[in-house]
């Protein structure tokens, strides 16, 4: 079993930036590959990015790429993403979820953390 916390959500204005980061208990974090996801209401949760065990390799969904960054610390059991350039089209739910294989399909994740709610005003 893995337990994943996000935290790092909130409010803030068009252009502006926020550091999400996931903690991770349980289970050796190194052993999974870690994504995120985000969701607005009467939507289907979409890919963000995906990252490797080993942190060598990550994957951006079209929409963010170049303004966020996803990276993993496996000595802290931790996973961030940076998000830079913030509209109010990344206003959602963030969720890191970790699984065995590093892809942009929820199929492939195991583990769920709870989501932080990130708000961009225009």
């Amino acid at each position: 079993q893995v337990q994943l916390v996000e935290s790092g959500g909130g409010l803030v204005q068009a252009g502006g930036s926020l550091r999400l980061s996931c903690a991770a208990s349980g289970r050796a974090f190194s052993s999974y590959a870690m994504g995120w996801f985000r969701q607005t209401p009467g939507k289907e949760r979409e890919f963000v990015a995906a990252i490797r065990r080993s942190g060598g390799s990550t994957y951006y969904a079209d929409s963010v790429k170049g303004r966020f960054t996803i990276s993993r610390d496996n000595a802290k059991n931790t996973v961030s993403l940076q998000m830079n350039s913030l509209t109010p089209e990344d206003t959602a739910v963030y969720y890191c979820a970790a699984g065995g294989s590093y892809s942009e399909r929820e199929y492939f994740y195991d583990y769920w953390g709870q989501g932080t709610q990130v708000t961009v005003a225009s």
